[in-house]
């Protein structure tokens, strides 16, 4: 039983680490967001496909649901637009710092969302956040446009979360995600359209660009996410919550690294970006205590 969850434990580093990469990716596909976006959706809604087949679970949803995971769809579709075009007009260092606030963001849209009331620590710890940025604000103000398209990717990214926090109750995770990016790539494919954008030289990719692409959506989409679930029936949800926040760290240090040159920002963006990484750790470690104090009651 051990050894279960120490592989689980492992294993779910390993999923954190490639959702770090991702934004690598992004960064390095020479595709503009939207194409890049439709590539992603199309191709791990294909993936997905093959493993429902494969696992021989059913594709039926009610009627109702089916609507609202159109809606979330389109929901998602805009988030990465709108997260890879962040990569593409500031860097990738950027665009995960203010992804940190994806916590923060949850932290005050959950109470709405679900009914219950705003804790004091999450306001205390936003406030941290906010100087946090502020620092970065400061000094790579040249980034701005970047940090506006991912603080905008990340707000969506909550709302998504928060539905299918309410879908997955009871529809299984697979079959959500697969009509997700299925409908997600009929609203692009519907703007290309309407744009008159599918030509020959949408599908005229790089050798390059295609290898990255399906890495992309295979590896960091589908598999990451049908591992990502797995893993929790080993590990509880703050282990699953607090590893995610690492997400950032991966990101930017393996950008550094792999990228290099645009990626190499100032002290004072690092300051800042830890502050904001720490803040959301501590607010994880916060939430752990509380619930482990209301379990003994």
């Amino acid at each position: 039983m051990q050894n279960d969850k120490l592989g689980s434990y492992l294993n779910l580093h390993l999923i954190v680490f490639i959702w770090g990469f991702t934004a690598i990716l992004g960064a390095l596909i020479t595709i503009n967001p939207e194409a890049l976006v439709w590539y992603r959706m199309l191709f791990a809604g294909i993936f997905l496909a093959l493993y429902l087949l494969f696992t021989k679970q059913s594709f039926r949803v009610p009627i109702k649901v089916f609507f609202k995971l159109i809606f979330v769809g389109l929901l998602i579709a805009l988030h990465w637009i709108l997260f890879f075009k962040a990569i593409h007009v500031s860097n990738v260092s950027v665009t995960l710092s203010i992804f940190s606030l994806g916590a923060f963001f949850t932290s005050i849209l959950e109470p709405i969302f679900y009914g219950r009331k705003i804790l004091w620590y999450e306001v205390f710890f936003g406030l941290i956040i906010i100087v946090g940025l502020t620092i970065i604000l400061k000094v790579e103000v040249n980034y701005l446009d970047g940090m506006l398209y991912a603080l905008a990717a990340v707000i969506l990214g909550v709302i998504f979360t928060l539905f299918n926090g309410k879908l997955v109750e009871k529809q299984d995770s697979s079959v959500i995600s697969f009509y997700e990016f299925l409908s997600g790539t009929a609203f692009i494919s519907l703007y290309f359209l309407f744009q008159q954008d599918f030509t020959a030289s949408f599908f005229t990719l790089t050798m390059k660009d295609w290898i990255l692409i399906l890495i992309l959506s295979s590896i960091c989409t589908a598999y990451a996410f049908t591992a990502a679930v797995k893993v929790m029936r080993k590990l509880t949800p703050y282990t699953v919550m607090l590893t995610t926040n690492l997400e950032p760290v991966y990101g930017i240090i393996l950008a550094y690294f792999i990228i290099g040159g645009k990626e190499k920002m100032s002290s004072q963006f690092y300051i800042g970006a830890l502050i904001i990484v720490i803040t959301v750790i501590l607010n994880g470690i916060i939430k752990n205590n509380n619930i482990c104090t209301k379990t003994k009651k």
